[in-house]
Parts: C-alpha cells; sequence; structure tokens
C-alpha cells in the first residue's frame, strides 16, 4: 500500500464466493489484502483506460511481425 494511502475501517457487505475466488486468483493471504489488491488492479486499469482514450486517433501502430 502506498505510504500516503488513507486507511480506514470500513464493515461492507460482501458476495463471499467471489471474495473467495478473488483472494485465489490474486494469491493473497487475507480477504482484505485480496480486496486491497482488486481495488489497485482497479485504479490502474481506469489509469490506462484514461489515458488510451485520451491519445485515440493521435498515433500510428506500427506492425511489428508479419
Amino acid at each position: 500500500m502506498a505510504a500516503t494511502a488513507s486507511v480506514r475501517h470500513k464493515h461492507v457487505r460482501i458476495d463471499q464466493r467471489k471474495l473467495d475466488k478473488a483472494r485465489k486468483v490474486l494469491v493473497a493471504s487475507t480477504e482484505t489484502e485480496a480486496i486491497d489488491r482488486a481495488l489497485s488492479l482497479v485504479v490502474s486499469e481506469a489509469d490506462i483506460d484514461a489515458a488510451l482514450r485520451h491519445s485515440a486517433g493521435k498515433g500510428k501502430l506500427k506492425k511489428l511481425f508479419r
């Protein structure tokens, strides 16, 4: 977790099957770690998506393989 992150206690209702699967997929040792990793993944993907949308149509693709 980032040093500047604000950590707070939250009480939420979560589908246990989804949490168990996320924990397994993310190789997290705790449920909290699974949730934190999942949120980090969502945030990083959103940043990448925003950058791609911003650059849409402004560049050229180069074919590397034939």
